[in-house]
């Protein structure tokens, strides 16, 4: 099965830039796979924080991860300076699909991309609740047609 080309940086709509460090590295001398998941959970959590969607300490509903991908195409490794991009692919009645892309900085192609599946819900019972309102107009504005 083919697979996928890589996302071009316009397919995003947000971007978080990052730093590497030295103990991403694996013994491969690459960024080992489970640094891009906390790079692109980094990036989706920060665009929730900078525009009031969470309060992680106080709030009452809080986002949950319940599905993560990730496909890769060229390696990275510290230290390189890499941007993480996001968008929302899907936006459901409680649940929010990014889509994720890491790009060594200054690139136009991505060397990993993915997705990452939030579902809205309330902190103490743990069930799923709407989006609505502000929030549900901050996660459109990510969506690109």
């Amino acid at each position: 099965m083919p697979k996928n080309p890589a996302p071009q940086r316009e397919a995003f709509s947000y971007y978080l830039d990052v730093d590497t460090r030295w103990d991403d590295n694996d013994t491969y001398g690459h960024l080992n796979n489970t640094v891009h998941y906390r790079l692109f959970d980094t990036a989706v959590n920060r665009y929730l924080l900078e525009h009031d969607l969470v309060d992680f300490r106080k709030g009452t509903q809080i986002y949950l991860v319940v599905e993560t991908g990730c496909s890769y195409f060229s390696e990275l490794a510290y230290p390189d300076l890499l941007s993480v991009g996001i968008t929302v692919e899907h936006l459901g009645r409680s649940s929010v699909r990014y889509r994720t892309g890491l790009f060594k900085k200054g690139a136009d192609q991505a060397a990993a991309a993915g997705y990452f599946v939030h579902v809205h819900v309330d902190r103490t019972s743990r069930k799923p609740i709407p989006i609505e309102g502000r929030s549900r107009a901050l996660f459109e504005k990510l969506m690109i047609s």
